[in-house]
C-alpha cells in the first residue's frame, strides 16, 4: 500500500524546525510525494544546522524557502504566497521553541509567518513535536501545546522511545508513514463522524499444550484496514485483535487477545457502547476441550495423540442477540472456500445480522488485495477487486449509508 496515490492533487507545505528528527522529514517528503502530493519545503535557520536545503530540494523537486525576505514571489510576500497555495501545512519536526512561537503568535521567521498567515478555514496546520523528554514534559511546553491545539492546530504525537540524547521517553517525532497516514485521513470524508465502531480482526489461537495450538491463515490485514478506514471516516474505533503482527492504525484503540473465548470476553462488554460492530476476525469454531499443561511428547510412539474438541462461543451471534437498545448495527464476515453466495446467505440468516461480507479465504489470506461480496436480505452485490484499504473504505461508506436512519 506504500505506492497508493491517496494525496494526488494535494499540495503540502512542509516546515522543518531545528532538531535531529529532520532526517525523518526527508523520509516524510518522499512518502508524501509517493502518495501523489506536491511538497514545498520551508526551513527555519535552526533546521539548516541539521539537514541541507539541497537534500530537501532533491527529494521534493522544488526549491526550498528559508527566508521571509526571499524575492522569488512576484509580490515578495513568500509567507502569503506559500500559505495560499497549500492544502495543508505540516511542521515536522516541531521544536519546543517553534511551538512556543505558535502559541504566542510570534512570527520572526518565514515558517512561523506562513503558519500565522494561513487561511485557517481551509488550510489545516499539523504539528509533529520532536524534543527531549524533559523538554516535552516541562509545564511551559505543555501549556504551549495545549494553546496551539486550542487555536486549531492538530498535534500529532509525540511517540515514546529512544532519543538522540541517549535518554528514553516521550518526545520522539512520529514516523514518516504515521504522519503521512494522518494527512491522508484528514482528507477522507467523515461519513462516520460521531459514531463508535467496534471491530475484530485476525485469527484466534486455541492452545493444545504450551507450544501447539489450532489456528488459521488469517493475517488480520482486512480487519486492520477496516479499522483504519473507520477512523479516517471520523469514527471512534476499538479494534480487538487476535495474534497478528500488524501496526495499529493511527487513532485506533487496540486490545490484543489470543483465543476465541478471550475475544468473546473482550467484545461482549464493549458492544453495547458502540454503534457498529464489524466482525472480520476468523474465529476458530472449535478448541481442545482440555488443555495439556505440558508438551505432548512423541516418546517414540507411532500413534498420534487424540483429544476432544469443544465448540467456541459465537461472538457475532452473541452480539446480534443483545437487547435492541444495547445492540450495535452488526456486520459479519464469511471467509469461505467454496459456494460463497450460498454459505454467506446461510450465515446472514443464521446470525440474524443485516449484512454479511463474503470472500474466498484461501484466495485472500495474507494478501494485500481482495474481492468482497455484500450479502443482505435484498440480494448480493460485489465490490470490485482492489487493495484491502480501498475495499475497506468502500465498506465503511456502505455501512455509513445504511445506518443513517439510526441516531448517533
Amino acid at each position: 500500500m506504500s505506492d497508493r496515490q491517496d494525496l494526488l492533487g494535494r499540495h503540502v507545505l512542509l516546515g522543518l524546525t531545528g532538531g535531529v528528527a529532520c532526517y525523518k522529514a526527508a523520509e516524510l517528503t518522499r512518502e508524501l510525494t509517493r502518495a501523489g502530493a506536491t511538497v514545498q519545503v520551508v526551513m527555519t535557520e535552526a533546521a539548516l544546522q541539521f539537514i541541507t536545503p539541497v537534500t530537501m530540494q532533491a527529494l521534493s523537486g522544488r526549491p526550498v524557502f528559508t527566508s521571509q525576505w526571499d524575492a522569488r514571489p512576484a509580490n515578495s510576500m513568500a509567507h502569503i504566497e506559500l500559505s495560499r497555495e497549500a492544502d495543508a501545512i505540516v511542521v515536522a519536526p516541531a521544536s519546543a521553541d517553534f511551538i512556543a512561537q505558535l502559541a504566542q503568535g510570534r512570527a520572526g521567521e518565514l515558517l512561523a509567518l506562513a503558519c500565522l498567515a494561513r487561511p485557517a478555514e481551509r488550510v489545516p496546520l499539523f504539528v509533529a513535536p520532536a524534543m527531549n523528554r524533559e523538554m516535552w514534559a516541562h509545564p511551559a511546553t505543555q501549556r504551549n501545546v495545549a494553546q496551539v491545539a486550542a487555536d486549531g492546530a492538530v498535534v500529532l504525537g509525540p511517540a515514546s522511545g529512544a532519543q538522540a540524547c541517549g535518554e528514553t521517553g516521550d518526545g520522539r517525532m512520529l514516523e514518516a508513514v504515521e504522519l503521512r497516514d494522518a494527512l491522508v485521513a484528514h482528507f477522507q470524508p467523515k461519513v462516520l463522524a460521531g459514531r463508535r465502531v467496534l471491530i475484530t480482526a485476525g485469527p484466534t489461537f486455541e492452545a493444545i499444550d504450551p507450544v501447539r495450538g489450532i489456528t488459521n491463515h488469517s493475517s488480520g490485514k482486512m480487519g486492520f484496514a477496516v479499522a483504519r478506514a473507520a477512523a479516517e471516516a471520523g469514527a471512534e474505533v476499538t479494534l480487538v485483535a487476535g495474534p497478528v503482527h500488524l501496526p495499529t492504525p493511527l487513532g485506533v484503540r487496540r486490545l490484543d487477545v489470543c483465543s476465541a473465548q478471550q475475544m468473546h470476553d473482550a467484545v461482549l462488554p464493549l458492544a453495547p457502547t458502540h454503534d457498529v460492530f464489524v466482525a472480520t476476525a476468523a474465529v476458530a469454531d472449535w478448541r481442545p476441550s482440555q488443555f495439556n499443561e505440558q508438551k505432548i511428547k512423541k516418546d517414540g510412539k507411532k500413534v498420534a495423540p487424540s483429544f476432544e474438541l469443544a465448540e467456541n462461543p459465537d461472538i457475532l451471534a452473541a452480539v446480534a442477540r443483545l437487547p435492541a437498545q444495547a445492540r450495535p448495527w452488526c456486520v459479519g464476515f464469511a471467509a469461505e472456500s467454496h459456494d460463497l453466495v450460498r454459505h454467506a446467505r446461510e450465515k446472514l440468516e443464521r446470525k440474524g445480522v443485516p449484512l454479511i461480507v463474503g470472500n474466498l479465504g484461501p484466495a485472500t489470506f495474507g494478501r494485500d488485495d481482495n474481492t468482497l461480496l455484500l450479502v443482505d436480505a435484498a440480494g448480493e452485490r460485489e465490490l470490485p477487486h482492489g487493495d484491502k484499504l480501498s475495499l475497506a473504505r468502500d465498506l465503511v461508506r456502505e455501512i455509513a449509508s445504511r445506518i443513517t436512519r439510526f441516531p448517533t
